[in-house]
């Protein structure tokens, strides 16, 4: 073994109080450390999870219709000092085969799913709500949105006039599993389905609104022959939904709209939560650095003889030195693995003592290989770093001072 680290190891077993004491601190440090990290991501997975389970990452539509001013002899004329901004009607993306294929070819991007929505009356008998008609292929866009772990009754399932509703209409409208449901369209285009499914999203106003359909019979009710309103795309990474939005406005000439955009509130929030788990760590790694500095200088204080002996014998300076770093390299990778240890423990336990109806945990946290190897090396490289002070201190004591005064 390395003289330096035989000497390292040799000053850290002598001073076996003051080094369990610092290994608790970095321990109990990482811990914490570990525990709001692991809290923390796993709130930002939950809320990630309820927000984006019924809603696609990005949603590519039509550029809305605009007021086009009149030319004449090739001078622009103001005919009205009030323009008011037309209805936007239902239309079709262009040649959107070619455009969903160009999204395909994207990265990041793991599935497409194009999509009819439009609005409709719901009647049953006397009743009727007002709905939002989605007329989707079942097979693409459960890539898109995972509806088949929603479902409560019967299946997703849209083949010719099948239909899947929310819970909340299908109890406004008395409608179960096989009933029938009238779709009827503002201009009077009218169908009859069959309800296949029943689900529930989590969202009221989603179960309340939410029709779902085939594709082809949606372009029928309304009147969007071959066409779709929409194109709905998922990511590998929710959070290049902005970038990526703008790489397929810029493509297709396209409006792109992500959900970053659409949920800013929740973004800022995340953001938010972000930040102070950054804070958390930047001052406990501070106040785990202010300990070790302490032992290591109050080691060098005691130990000022010895490290004199040492280099009146010839010990070089570098030498000395790298005794201290490797000491605290030592704290620090011991007081990690104390650390992930302790935390991975508290964060289960804080699992444990709070549970849904359902079962799942009421504070999600996240425990993952990446938050332990971080972990490991921000409390190793803060023991390099406390151990930088003492270790010159020790390597500029004057030998002959240190022995004659003993």
């Amino acid at each position: 073994m390395p003289f330096e680290w035989v000497v390292a190891i040799r000053y850290l077993r002598e001073q076996r109080l003051q080094t369990a004491l610092i290994l608790s601190g970095i321990g109990v440090g990482v811990a914490v450390t570990i525990f709001l990290s692991a809290l923390i991501n796993g709130l930002q997975q939950s809320l990630l999870a309820r927000t984006l389970g019924t809603q696609a990452h990005i949603v590519v539509h039509p550029q809305e219709d605009a007021v086009r001013p009149i030319l004449r002899s090739g001078v622009e004329m103001t005919v009205a000092t009030n323009v008011q901004k037309p209805p936007q009607r239902l239309r079709s993306i262009l040649r959107w085969q070619q455009v969903e294929k160009e999204i395909r070819s994207l990265p990041e991007v793991t599935a497409v799913a194009p999509t009819v929505a439009g609005a409709a009356f719901a009647i049953r008998g006397m009743a009727n709500k007002s709905v939002a008609v989605r007329g989707v292929d079942d097979d693409s866009y459960v890539r898109i949105v995972d509806m088949p772990s929603k479902i409560v009754g019967g299946t997703f399932r849209l083949h010719g006039t099948d239909a899947v509703i929310g819970t909340e209409l299908a109890k406004d409208l008395g409608i179960d599993v096989g009933d029938k449901v009238r779709l009827e369209t503002a201009d009077g285009r009218t169908d009859v389905f069959s309800v296949t499914g029943i689900f529930d999203s989590g969202n009221k106003d989603l179960n309340q609104r939410w029709v779902f359909v085939s594709l082809r019979a949606a372009q029928t009710l309304l009147n969007l022959a071959g066409g779709v309103s929409t194109i709905e795309v998922k990511l590998a990474d929710p959070f290049q939904a902005e970038i990526r939005a703008n790489a397929i406005a810029d493509r297709t000439g396209l409006v792109a709209d992500s959900w970053m955009k659409s949920n800013r509130d929740l973004l800022i929030a995340l953001r938010s939560q972000s930040s102070s788990s950054y804070m958390i760590q930047f001052f406990v790694a501070v106040a785990v650095a202010l300990g070790i500095a302490s032992v290591l200088i109050v080691s060098v204080v005691q130990r000022s003889r010895e490290i004199g002996i040492l280099r009146a014998i010839g010990t070089s300076r570098r030498r000395v030195i790298r005794v201290f770093l490797i000491q605290g390299a030592i704290l620090g990778a011991a007081g990690s693995l104390l650390g992930v240890g302790l935390g991975s423990a508290l964060a289960l336990f804080f699992v444990s003592l709070a549970k849904n109806p359902d079962g799942s945990a009421t504070f999600p946290v996240d425990l993952n290989l990446h938050l332990f190897v971080v972990s490991a090396l921000l409390a190793i490289a803060t023991g390099l770093v406390a151990a930088v002070a003492p270790a010159h201190r020790a390597a500029r004591l004057d030998p002959v001072e240190v022995i004659r005064s003993g």
